[in-house]
């Protein structure tokens, strides 16, 4: 019997995931061992009047889009279906995503593909670096997917990624968002430190309570572990987190870690709303309201964070340049 035919026939469920296979919506979430009921049409919750994102249609997104597809190189913008992509491609920004566009872990609220991913490209850091330079960026975030098929979660990719965009573009400020490294922290860290970034961003995304939920896979102190170790080996870069609201958590319970990442020296923050990428992914259990963001943005100021970015369009690498330009000039 053929791979082509044995794969129609077994559930993706339980067939072996081919090299380079990249599973999406229905697929993935079959994956994932919690139960998602897709969301019918009739239990949508209607998007409120605050709640919209510019046309990605735009000759500069088409313009951008093949530069990148010519480099061999991925956007996050891209691949989790931000609604901010037409915004941030038409100024010239945008945040690259390495090692590739297949994620090893299977988060039901992210619309990243799931699978075994390919080796490494070892040209992407040179691509991506010319890619930067031809663009004439200031500012840039570099992101990735988890690669838990790897010894050390990625991190040299990540310091030769910064290393070949700093060689070509010397004055070139960069922010890394990075994975958990799979609690490989200490090793990852070793690493980095052979190039560390201008900023560090990795995200909690949600609350503790909600972790198995839309997190499987991951650890919340072991998340809050690697942005305080980070910290103590480079006290002078600013690190930073993100959450998604509308999960289901309360806004107590927001704040709660919100606290929690003061306790770890957490300097900046991104609050934004969680938005349903299909009828596969975890629904939506509310819209947080533009006050309730204001109200979480007055508090985590209060708390001492350097520069809170709270809004329901808000992503974790929206006007990332913005964002840490006073922490930076805060040093």
């Amino acid at each position: 019997m053929s791979d082509s035919k044995l794969n129609k026939e077994v559930p993706v469920a339980q067939r072996p995931v081919q090299a380079g296979e990249k599973l999406r919506g229905a697929e993935k979430m079959a994956r994932i061992p919690i139960k998602i009921v897709p969301t019918e049409p009739s239990q949508y919750l209607r998007k409120p009047k605050w709640i919209r994102a510019e046309f990605k249609g735009t000759r500069e997104v088409q313009r951008l889009k093949a530069v990148l597809r010519e480099n061999k190189l991925h956007t996050v913008c891209e691949e989790a279906n931000c609604p901010n992509l037409g915004e941030c491609f038409k100024s010239g920004t945008a945040t690259f995503m390495i090692m590739g566009d297949i994620c090893t872990r299977r988060c039901p609220f992210c619309d990243v593909g799931h699978g075994r991913p390919n080796p490494l490209d070892p040209d992407e850091p040179k691509n991506m670096a010319s890619t930067i330079k031809a663009m004439g960026l200031k500012y840039v975030v570099i992101t990735s997917v988890d690669r838990d098929d790897l010894r050390d979660g990625g991190a040299a990719h990540f310091a030769a990624c910064i290393q070949e965009a700093r060689r070509l573009s010397p004055n070139i400020t960069i922010e890394i968002l990075t994975p958990d490294f799979r609690g490989r922290v200490d090793t990852a860290l070793e690493i980095l430190a052979q190039a560390p970034p201008d900023v560090f961003n990795h995200n909690l995304e949600t609350i503790p309570r909600l972790y198995r939920q839309a997190r499987p896979g991951a650890d919340y102190d072991t998340s809050l572990d690697l942005l305080q170790q980070f910290k103590l080996r480079h006290p002078r870069v600013p690190t930073k987190s993100g959450l998604m609201l509308g999960l289901g958590e309360t806004i107590e319970e927001v704040e709660a870690v919100m606290q929690d990442m003061r306790k770890h020296n957490i300097e900046m923050l991104t609050l934004g709303q969680y938005l349903q990428p299909s009828a596969h992914h975890l629904p939506v259990q509310r819209y947080v309201t533009p006050q309730e963001f204001d109200m979480l943005r007055m508090s985590g100021e209060k708390m001492g964070f350097t520069h809170v970015a709270s809004g329901p369009m808000v992503r974790s690498s929206y006007h990332a340049d913005l964002q840490a330009k006073s922490a930076l000039e805060g040093e």
